[in-house]
């Protein structure tokens, strides 16, 4: 490890830390724009602060994913729920549409 880390300077050493959080700026610039990180005035210089602005970043993107993610999961069970409760009364199939008048097995009146 050393050898190779002998073979390059400090700026080609840091220069890793410097793309990785380009990448991350960039993939995530909604966010980037909302923590203040990036092209305006405010941008972190330090490995540090970029370090740090890339977990609140990564954070940001979780922020918003998994409260996504739960609501989708509710209303399609909420949905699922909805669907099985209605039965018909003559034969008793489930999952009729939500606006079905009558039963699509045997045509009764829902």
């Amino acid at each position: 490890m050393r050898d190779r880390r002998e073979k390059y300077s400090p700026e080609q050493r840091d220069a890793w830390r410097d793309t990785l959080y380009w990448t991350i700026l960039e993939f995530g610039a909604p966010v980037g724009w909302l923590t203040t990180v990036g092209y305006e005035d405010v941008s972190p210089h330090t490995p540090l602060g970029k370090t740090l602005a890339s977990l609140v970043m990564i954070l940001g993107y979780s922020i918003i994913a998994v409260p996504t993610g739960i609501v989708t999961v509710e209303m399609s069970q909420a949905k699922r729920r909805s669907d099985e409760e209605r039965s018909c009364p003559q034969c008793g199939k489930t999952g009729h549409d939500n606006d079905a008048r009558f039963c699509n097995r045997c045509g009764g009146q829902l």
